[in-house]
């Protein structure tokens, strides 16, 4: 076991000092030196010996039975989310050395599905790397490009960080969903070079990675506060890319006739076409004259007889 990462203990002691006693339902007496519960509390609770979780915790036991790590997530008040990744590092599996992934690909279908799709869309890999994106997400966020990292550029670009009114609490969801798309693969090369780079150029990344939060990636409303059109309120859908392990389909896409779906279109309008060649942009000929108004742009985004374009 020496030089093996002690994912299950590091994991373990993180949740034990985030449940205070109250939620444990243990009485308190006393000043209290650490935080979160004890070790021997933490034992009692799941009904195993003070020495077996002490093993655990220090990596020295790493393979319990489902039925301890079951007791373990009840007193730690994991959610079901957090008690299959408790499970998964549970898990007996062979020790190997870990190698460097191989570069993830989009299969072509999916990277022409994306680029012909009039919404926001993206591919995003195992480890958040934009893999591919259309000129719509690209207008929607500058870092929705390929070769961007979603965490770097989350927790290193202003901004990025402007777009998200109230960053820090996406920033959290997004670590907490990484945590999920990796799992046992944080002793991968690719994760420990990003988290340890992120680890010191951020303390906030630093303070919330260390809480070991794990949650799954599912589709949600997106609030973004856009320096062009103002407040936009997306629904983000998250699908699984079939045949390409780690990746998912990313589309962002808003109510019908709202206004986040008149300034949805005002933005894409403005985006390069499919069909023009990279760094061509709408932008670029407006500055030379032809600059379409607001409303002409609005009128883009709606089909003949005034039904909108989907």
């Amino acid at each position: 076991m020496t030089g093996e990462p002690n994912l299950l203990g590091d994991y373990v002691r993180a949740r034990r000092e985030l449940v205070t006693p109250e939620q444990a339902g243990v009485p308190v007496v006393g000043v209290r030196r650490v935080p979160g519960l004890r070790r021997e509390e933490v034992a009692m609770l799941a009904g195993i010996s003070v020495d077996y979780y002490l093993r655990l915790e220090q990596g020295r036991d790493r393979n319990p039975s489902v039925q301890v790590l079951e007791s373990l997530a009840r007193v730690l008040c994991l959610d079901e989310d957090a008690t299959e990744h408790l499970l998964a590092l549970g898990a007996d599996r062979p020790r190997r050395r870990r190698r460097r992934p191989a570069k993830e690909t989009v299969p072509p279908g999916v990277a022409q599905l994306v680029a012909t799709l009039p919404l926001p869309a993206l591919v995003e890999g195992r480890y958040f790397d934009v893999l591919t994106a259309n000129a719509a997400a690209t207008a929607l966020s500058p870092r929705f490009t390929a070769g961007a990292n979603r965490l770097r550029s989350l927790f290193l670009d202003p901004v990025e960080q402007a777009l998200y009114p109230g960053w820090e609490q996406a920033a959290a969801g997004m670590i907490a969903g990484f945590r999920q798309s990796v799992g046992a693969g944080t002793d991968d090369p690719r994760c420990i070079e990003l988290v340890g780079e992120l680890s010191l150029a951020s303390p906030l990344f630093s303070r919330l990675w260390a809480r070991h939060d794990v949650v799954a990636c599912e589709g949600a409303p997106k609030h973004i506060d856009h320096p062009q059109v103002g407040g936009l309120w997306l629904n983000r859908e998250r699908l699984s890319v079939d045949g390409a392990v780690g990746q998912t389909l990313v589309v962002y896409h808003p109510a019908p006739g709202t206004d986040s779906a008149d300034r949805l279109a005002l933005l894409t309008a403005t985006a390069p076409s499919s069909s023009e060649p990279a760094g061509v942009h709408h932008r670029t000929r407006a500055l030379e004259g032809d600059d379409p108004t607001r409303a002409d742009i609005a009128h883009a985004g709606r089909a003949p007889g005034g039904a909108r374009t989907r």
